[in-house]
């Protein structure tokens, strides 16, 4: 869940919180708490959420280290002056170009507390590095001007619960309701320092980060449900959630922010090659709401809505009983989504 960037609070927010490309697995069509025989038992099926088919069985114990990588980059061309006609513009021409890695290292542990609820604990560590090249058209300058800055530290720690609600059989669809809570255990934006970029006749221009934050500074609660549908060899999936982030005093005069909810859905199909290897396809895309800050009082609008959409591919081996290794690649389908996210996760079970 997580949900990736555009600069300022509200884009590591939603990208950190909305999208952010994950990878999970379904279990094959068996009742809660019944094993069937090896012979029986498909694949993991890679479905590309973090909600998963059947939950860990009570008493057991999941163990996932997972990596993850991010790029993103955006373009921006502001106009200061006037257009004489629709293809002519008199005056000052900006283009930015500004380009984003993120390297996620994590380890998650679940736990079954029953046959039908499991919660878990996932710790991220996190590597990030931003650089920012900009020119100003029908300018004499002297070429670019180049800014960036990079970070790391631990990453903000969730807590999840599962509840699946009826038993899993093939031909009818099964439902399973999840909540996670986000924390701030990151470097927040706002408890970084920035500094000005000023252009070759001193004007202020935009300002970036001294040193990249970790976390996004907010709490953040996200219900969801899930519903898995077995029909031999495939698994179709659908899930919708809600993330609430909780809203604060920023500080720095900014403010109480409210970096805006968002409502998620996803959907897609797993298909299992033989009973140890599985391709998935999904897309799952993303509506974060206006983030508005402090002007004042009520709230006022301060960033319009963002669709992050994004096409998602998954691949799943069992290596063993214990062990499978599914591997992720998300492609961004709108402006906002990150242009490239891939995943490669390890669950062992004990």
């Amino acid at each position: 869940m997580s949900k990736c960037p555009r600069p300022g609070f509200t884009a590591i927010t939603a990208i950190s919180l909305c999208l952010a490309g994950t990878t999970a697995w379904a279990q094959s069509p068996e009742a809660v708490g019944e094993r069937p025989p090896e012979e029986q038992r498909q694949a993991d099926v890679a479905a590309v959420f973090e909600e998963r088919g059947l939950l860990t069985p009570r008493g057991k114990w999941v163990v996932e280290p997972s990596l993850q990588y991010v790029h993103s980059s955006s373009t921006t061309v502001s106009i200061d002056g006037f257009t004489i006609l629709p293809a002519i513009a008199i005056g000052l021409i900006d283009v930015s170009e500004v380009q984003r890695d993120t390297l996620s290292a994590a380890i998650a542990i679940r736990y079954g507390l029953s046959d039908r609820v499991e919660v878990g604990l996932r710790i991220p560590y996190v590597w990030r590095e931003e650089s920012l090249r900009r020119r100003e058209i029908l300018v004499g300058t002297s070429g670019d001007q180049i800014a960036g800055s990079d970070g790391s530290g631990l990453g903000d720690v969730e807590l999840g619960l599962h509840y699946q609600f009826n038993r899993a059989v093939t031909g009818k669809p099964f439902f399973i309701g999840n909540l996670r809570v986000k924390s701030t255990t990151g470097t927040s934006p706002f408890e970084v320092e920035r500094r000005e970029i000023f252009n070759e006749e001193g004007q202020r221009i935009t300002e970036v980060f001294v040193e990249q934050p970790t976390g996004s500074g907010f709490w953040a609660v996200q219900p969801s449900l899930t519903m898995i549908y077995p029909t031999d060899p495939a698994v179709i999936y659908g899930n919708v959630s809600y993330l609430w982030n909780v809203e604060k005093d920023v500080g720095r005069g900014q403010g109480k922010i409210d970096p805006g909810d968002a409502l998620g859905l996803s959907m897609g199909a797993g298909i299992a090659l033989n009973n140890r290897t599985s391709v998935s396809f999904g897309y799952d895309h993303s509506v974060v709401f206006k983030t508005r800050r402090e002007i004042g009082d009520p709230l006022d609008p301060a960033f319009d809505r963002i669709q992050v959409g994004t096409f998602l591919w998954g691949l799943s081996h069992r290596i063993s009983d214990r062990t499978s290794v599914n591997f992720s690649v998300g492609i961004g389908a709108t402006s906002a989504a990150p242009d490239a996210q891939v995943a490669l996760r390890v669950p062992i079970r004990f």
